[in-house]
């Protein structure tokens, strides 16, 4: 996915400027506009990656990709620690700040390039921006340098949905959902190449392989509304060196 930008086949560079582009325009919209596609359900997917994160009191826990800081507010009310939100956007940051001003820490900060120490991580979850990282494996790469021995990441995506739902959810994300950013975000290409990011990213087991590719033990995946969205678990092995 590195060189493609929804459909269209552009370079690397390319693709990471207009990413960027997608995002600062719209940031503001962002949530709403989530509300409004999924009907309210991404909060019910965010919450089922909540409920399954466990810390112990101090443990050190990044949301990449934290966009507006929902999951990582969730996060610090669940477990009172303290959330360091990554995301590359400057724009979804200060619409994150503004809602989030104390519980919070932010950083600009792109999935390839994480500015973390080895082994210092106990958490790091991404919802929704590993199809939107320049380079995947890069990213996967930064998340296993960073996590510590036994360290456990959680991606929450869009995936694969079963046999019998694809056809209606294919015909939902092609036609309703650019209306939607036509409309509400009046950004209907942006949208539209969400959508495309979706139907070029891995499946479920396709994403699990990857996860073991980057030297990951433990991974497994959870499906959320017959596969719409998925819930994937990895863990660093304890026995790598720090």
């Amino acid at each position: 996915m590195r060189e493609s930008f929804g459909n269209r086949k552009v370079t690397s560079g390319e693709r990471k400027l207009l990413i960027s582009r997608v995002f600062a325009s719209i940031a503001k919209r962002y949530d709403l506009m989530n509300d409004l596609m999924s009907f309210g359900i991404h909060r019910r997917w965010k919450q089922a990656l909540v409920k399954s994160v466990i810390l112990p009191a101090g443990a050190v826990v990044v949301d990449l990709a934290g966009g507006t800081g929902d999951v990582a507010a969730a996060i610090h009310k669940k477990t009172g620690n303290s959330v360091i939100v990554a995301d590359a956007s400057r724009q979804m940051i200060e619409v994150g700040r503004k809602r989030h001003k104390s519980a919070l820490r932010w950083v600009v900060a792109e999935g390839e390039n994480l500015p973390f120490a080895a082994n210092s991580v106990e958490l790091l979850t991404l919802s929704y921006g590993l199809r939107n990282m320049t380079d995947s494996e890069k990213t996967l790469e930064e998340i296993f340098r960073c996590l510590k021995p036994s360290g456990k990441f959680i991606c929450l995506e869009f995936s694969t949905p079963a046999f019998w739902l694809k056809p209606f959810y294919d015909f939902y994300s092609r036609t309703i959902i650019p209306r939607l950013g036509a409309f509400v975000a009046r950004e209907p290409e942006a949208y539209q190449y969400l959508i495309e990011s979706i139907r070029k990213f891995p499946n479920q087991r396709q994403l699990c392989q990857q996860f073991m590719d980057a030297g990951f033990e433990r991974v497994e995946y959870k499906n959320l509304s017959f596969g719409i969205s998925a819930l994937h678990f990895a863990t660093k092995p304890a026995e790598h060196d720090a």
